[in-house]
């Protein structure tokens, strides 16, 4: 099988660089602002992407539930913290959360088997 992770990263790295390289003003504005509103702020960076992961999971991104998680990972966020935030995201956006929470697991997963 495929490393998940690793591919899923060359992929968002390929298409933002397609898509920054493409020069449109507003896309680089929204990729700026998004970067920006993750920085430490009065809330931490750690707080900021359990918040990011939430609300991902809510609205069904699958993309950016797997950025969050991963970024999470990095800012030490343990394998309790986050399913204690996905079930908040489950809780908030009913059980057609169910499926992303599963591959959302799974991702985690693999990022702890990267190690």
């Amino acid at each position: 099988m495929a490393d998940i992770v690793q591919e899923f990263n060359e992929y968002r790295s390929k298409m933002n660089e397609k898509l920054l390289a493409d020069n449109n003003k507003i896309v680089k504005r929204i990729f700026n602002l998004d970067t920006n509103a993750y920085a430490e702020g009065a809330l931490d960076v750690k707080t900021k992407e359990l918040l990011g992961l939430v609300a991902s999971a809510v609205l069904r991104c699958d993309d950016c539930v797997k950025y969050h998680l991963e970024t999470s990972y990095k800012e030490g966020v343990t394998k309790e913290e986050m399913m204690e935030a996905m079930g908040i995201a489950t809780l908030v956006g009913g059980t057609i959360v169910v499926p992303h929470l599963r591959r959302a697991y799974e991702f985690w997963e693999a990022l702890e088997s990267n190690q």
